[in-house]
C-alpha cells in the first residue's frame, strides 16, 4: 500500500478513478464542487487519511472516505482498498430518477428513430396529451 503521507486532492480524485483526467478533478475543485470539512477546496488541498470527501456531480452529491491516500492512478478493482462509498442509496436514486422522466430518453448508441419508430413515438406523445 502507500505510504501515509498527504496528496493533494486533484491527483487523488483522479488516481480513485473518480474523474477521467487530472485537469477535470482540477477544474472540479476550482468550481467548488469538491468539498472537505464543510470548505471549497482547491486543486492544491492536501488529504490525509479518514477525511470525508463530498463530490458533487448534479444532480447526486456522493460522500467518499479516504482510506489511504494515494498518488498513482490503481485499477479500478483495487480503488475500494483507498476510498469508502458512504453515499446514501437515495442520492444514487435520483440518477434513475433523471433518466426515466426524460421524456424521448433512448438508449445510447441506438442512433435515431427509424420511421416505424418514429410513427410510434408519435402516437404515444398524442395519447400523452390527450389525457
Amino acid at each position: 500500500m502507500a505510504d501515509n503521507k498527504p496528496v493533494r486532492i486533484d491527483k487523488f480524485l483522479w488516481s480513485v478513478r473518480l474523474y477521467k483526467t487530472r485537469s477535470i478533478a482540477s477544474d472540479e475543485c476550482r468550481k467548488g464542487r469538491i468539498i472537505i470539512n464543510n470548505i471549497q477546496v482547491k486543486p492544491s488541498r492536501m488529504i490525509t487519511k479518514n477525511e470525508i470527501i463530498i463530490v458533487k456531480k448534479p444532480p447526486v452529491i456522493y460522500t467518499y472516505k479516504v482510506i489511504e491516500p494515494v498518488e498513482n492512478r490503481v485499477s479500478a478493482k483495487l480503488v475500494e482498498l483507498f476510498v469508502e462509498d458512504l453515499t446514501t442509496e437515495e442520492e444514487k436514486a435520483k440518477l434513475d430518477i433523471r433518466q426515466s422522466v426524460e421524456t424521448g430518453y433512448r438508449d445510447k448508441g441506438s442512433g435515431r428513430p427509424t420511421k416505424k419508430e418514429r410513427r410510434v413515438i408519435d402516437k404515444l406523445k398524442e395519447d400523452f396529451n390527450d389525457r
